[in-house]
């Protein structure tokens, strides 16, 4: 059984999102998605949010759906972010159903369009995600942006 577990609606997982989140992207600051996720329950508005997906009792992948992803469009929001799933179990659409919740409180929170930043090619195309052009991180990397209508 599959389970998409919000953080928001379920504080108790806290800390073991944040683990996960620090363990699956080694390379931002541990500190960030401490603090991200941890002010992300009480937060006033919708956003943000962040994720867990569970296959029976096994956490197997994360996503966060954020305001902006570091990136320099800054007029574009909300973004997908951190979405990773297991490298075992890729290969399995596992990813899609964290995009597809992200693309729901997308649209129950108002908003037109969802974004994300990456380097990969092919992979969100093939969930609807169209290249729109190219965004510019302060750490001085570019990512390719892409952004789907829910």
């Amino acid at each position: 059984m599959m389970e998409i577990i919000s953080i928001r609606e379920n504080p108790d997982h806290k800390d073991r999102a944040i683990g996960y989140f620090q363990r699956s992207w080694p390379s931002v600051m541990p500190k960030i998605y401490e603090d991200c996720i941890s002010h992300s329950i009480d937060a006033r508005d919708s956003l943000p949010q962040w994720y867990l997906l569970k296959k029976e009792d096994e956490i197997i992948g994360c996503a966060g759906l954020i305001t902006n992803d570091f990136i320099s469009r800054g007029d574009l929001y909300p973004w997908i972010c951190g979405i990773f799933i297991e490298e075992k179990l890729r290969g399995k659409a596992y990813g899609s159903m964290l995009i597809d919740k992200a693309k729901m409180d997308t649209k129950m929170a108002g908003f037109e369009y969802l974004y994300l930043c990456t380097e990969h090619i092919g992979y969100y195309e093939k969930y609807g995600f169209k290249y729109i052009g190219q965004g510019y991180h302060p750490w001085g990397e570019e990512s390719r942006i892409y952004e789907i209508k829910v």
